[in-house]
């Protein structure tokens, strides 16, 4: 049964609903709509709000146009303005809970903070409040243009996390407790944003779902740009692109990335990110436990070419997801907080492989949740979302990992789940060996496959 929650927090009042221990409160604006003058600039705090706030639904997405007509994870686009805006999934009664902040992926170009792949009902249920984040995407929240400041994206992910520290108390959670954690692109502005001087005490812990070190090239993202303006006959700049709808700007995008890796992202050079995240890691962030892995196929499918292919190193996987993870480690070998490693290796009947995306549901313990058996099958292993679930709240309320820590170098402890054989979290050493060097650049988030055969997921 559903009925209204109310919740007195700094930003003014605030209007849920609770459906038994579970307290909703969606579509929270943080910020100002970046809108008009506010379009192409950093974000500004929302005004506390002088009427109760409506937050009993979705609000509105950065996303207008998504990258494929079917994904993996479900990711609905909600229309609106005011796209800068979190939701917050609490326990009933919670009283200074650690808080969870979640970051969507997407490739920096789509993604939707309202996938139902996110709800935190399960963490409530477990202790933890949860905050899911929108930010501005594409155009709007990375193009490097003359005259905006750069890193948009990450400096609404910034801001949110201030509102969080102002207001998330009000909903039961504790401000000093703060895991920030996201999934690959969202994944990749975690370790980001973890590598940041400007996000300094900003979270306590991180988490990584098959992130990587990403940063785009300012004259490759330029050059990206130019071929955008000229398909939509307006300079490549603020001017010529604030004068674009988003959803226009978005569909142009898709339409000439054609199968480019990553066209829009972060940027190094600015306040945010000074260094590139490699760097920025070995001296930022040296005080916050880190947790972080990726799948054992990400985009190349399975099959039983799979681990020969792993082997010799010449994969999508190894080169851009899995060697970032023993680089992670590396630049951090010399942090007061410990770095953990895991490897999803469940392969999934549909996909064929452990794929992208595929161990979400698992970390989330949704395995009910619209469109997992789509993409995992009809009877996803709950035994296996067991030890997962398990240790992501062991983590975000504090509590070390039980397998060692890594340092990235060769014979790493790291924790498996789901391979084939074994049981369904074992420790073992060396799964991300060899170490291979990541190119700077993040494969497209292809479309859930028609058919179990066909190998790529999402």
């Amino acid at each position: 049964m559903t009925a209204t929650d109310r919740v007195r927090a700094p930003a003014g009042t605030v209007v849920g609903r609770r459906t038994g221990p579970v307290r909703r409160f969606l579509g929270i604006p943080y910020a100002e709509a970046p809108v008009g003058v506010r379009r192409f600039a950093a974000p500004v705090p929302r005004g506390r709000f002088r009427e109760p706030y409506d937050a009993s639904r979705h609000g509105a997405t950065a996303q207008r146009v998504p990258l494929f007509a079917t994904t993996t994870i479900p990711e609905p686009s909600v229309p609106g303005e005011d796209v800068l805006n979190l939701g917050v999934v609490a326990p009933a009664g919670a009283d200074r809970c650690p808080v969870l902040v979640w970051i969507h992926g997407g490739g920096f170009l789509a993604g939707s903070p309202a996938s139902p792949w996110y709800d935190g009902r399960s963490l409530a249920r477990a202790g933890i409040v949860t905050v899911t984040v929108g930010y501005r995407l594409g155009v709007d929240g990375f193009a490097p243009l003359d005259g905006v400041p750069a890193n948009l994206g990450l400096r609404d992910v910034l801001l949110a996390l201030d509102w969080v520290r102002e207001n998330i108390a009000a909903f039961g959670g504790d401000p000093g407790r703060v895991t920030l954690a996201g999934q690959s692109a969202g994944g990749a502005a975690v370790l980001a944003l973890l590598s940041s001087p400007a996000a300094e005490g900003r979270f306590q812990q991180a988490v990584s779902i098959s992130g990587g070190l990403f940063e785009v090239r300012r004259d490759s993202a330029r050059d990206f740009l130019e071929r955008v303006g000229e398909r939509l006959g307006v300079p490549a700049t603020r001017d010529g692109f604030g004068g674009v709808p988003v959803e226009q700007l978005q569909r142009t995008v898709r339409d000439l990335r054609d199968g480019e890796a990553l066209v829009l992202g972060p940027v190094t050079g600015d306040d945010i990110l000074p260094v590139t995240v490699a760097e920025g890691l070995a001296g930022h962030g040296l005080g916050v436990p880190v947790l972080l892995g990726s799948t054992g196929d990400e985009f190349d499918g399975g099959g039983d070419g799979a681990s020969a292919a792993r082997a010799a190193g010449t994969r999508i996987t190894d080169t851009l997801f899995r060697a970032a993870c023993p680089r992670v480690a590396r630049s951090r070998r010399e942090a007061d907080a410990g770095t953990w490693l895991y490897s999803f290796e469940w392969p999934s009947p549909v996909t064929g492989g452990a794929t992208h995306c595929a161990d979400l549901p698992f970390f989330f313990d949704l395995l009910d949740a619209p469109g997992v058996r789509e993409a995992l099958g009809p009877r996803p292993p709950a035994e296996l979302a067991a030890p997962i679930h398990a240790d992501l709240v062991g983590f975000v309320h504090g509590r070390p990992p039980s397998w060692a820590p890594a340092t990235g170098g060769p014979g790493d402890p790291l924790r498996e789940y789901g391979r084939p054989g074994a049981p369904p979290a074992a420790d073992t050493t060396g799964g991300y060996d060899p170490v291979l060097p990541v190119p700077p650049v993040l494969p497209a988030r292809p479309a859930l496959p028609a058919a179990p055969s066909d190998a790529e997921a999402r």
